[in-house]
């Protein structure tokens, strides 16, 4: 007798949750309410389920902090702006063409440039 052998083929989406989430409770509230709510689930950066889920079973709230400060966010796009522009040179060194004046120009602006941010992210580290 020949054993079946299961074909356990990975279709792909997304992964079961370990604990499905699939119970709808219905409140009712006005309209303030409803918007204090919302508010409220806003300020500590939740959704109104989980807001309401949390404030639930555990009777308090902790604030959480799913965003990055515009400071750190500004300081990602200029860094990500520099590291293109030093690419763009390195390439041009690598394939053996010299660099314009303008560029040596440009380099040196962005030299100073990395170091005023470097300054910038000891000045907010400490």
């Amino acid at each position: 007798m020949e054993q079946q052998e299961v074909n356990l083929k990975n279709k792909g989406g997304r992964p079961k949750k370990a604990v499905k989430r699939n119970q709808l409770m219905a409140i009712k509230c006005t309209l303030y309410e409803r918007r204090a709510i919302e508010a409220r689930a806003k300020s500590v950066n939740l959704s109104v389920s989980e807001y309401l889920r949390e404030l639930g079973l555990t009777g308090k709230i902790d604030s959480r902090n799913k965003t990055l400060p515009p400071e750190v966010l500004t300081l990602k796009a200029e860094l990500k702006h520099l590291g293109s522009n030093m690419n763009q040179v390195a390439k041009k060194r690598n394939s053996g063409d010299e660099l314009t004046p303008l560029e040596r120009a440009d380099l040196m602006v962005n030299s100073r440039r990395i170091n005023a941010l470097a300054d910038q992210i000891k000045s907010y580290l400490q």
